[in-house]
């Protein structure tokens, strides 16, 4: 079974293969990932737990390792992770309970 890690760096790994490929594409990804990548009104903390309600919230699995990830790196503890999963739940419903698990998972396996 590929860890959470595993599936975050995953999703890197195809970023580097996109930025050979289809290198505009990538490069306009990047440039967006970096303008919210630094604090302004909001922490990058409070930025990575809003794309981690997200990332539930749409279920993508890849998602939610990375920004489970990038959201302990920026200082986030596990009763901020688990209120994120709450309000996801609460905006996405039952699929949101299964994601959201998963994002428990992840953030257990990754602290």
């Amino acid at each position: 079974m590929e860890t959470y890690n595993e599936k975050a760096d995953a999703v890197f790994d195809f970023v580097g293969t996109l930025s050979k490929e289809y290198p505009g594409i990538a490069k306009g990804f990047g440039a967006m990932h970096q303008a919210v990548g630094e604090d302004g009104a909001l922490t990058v903390k409070q930025k990575e737990l809003i794309a981690l309600g997200i990332a539930i919230s749409i279920r993508c699995e890849g998602c939610i390792a990375c920004h489970v990830r990038d959201s302990l790196a920026n200082g986030a503890t596990q009763q901020e992770i688990v209120e994120t999963i709450g309000v996801a739940v609460v905006m996405g419903g039952g699929p949101s309970v299964v994601y959201g698990d998963k994002a428990y998972k992840a953030m257990k396996e990754m602290m």
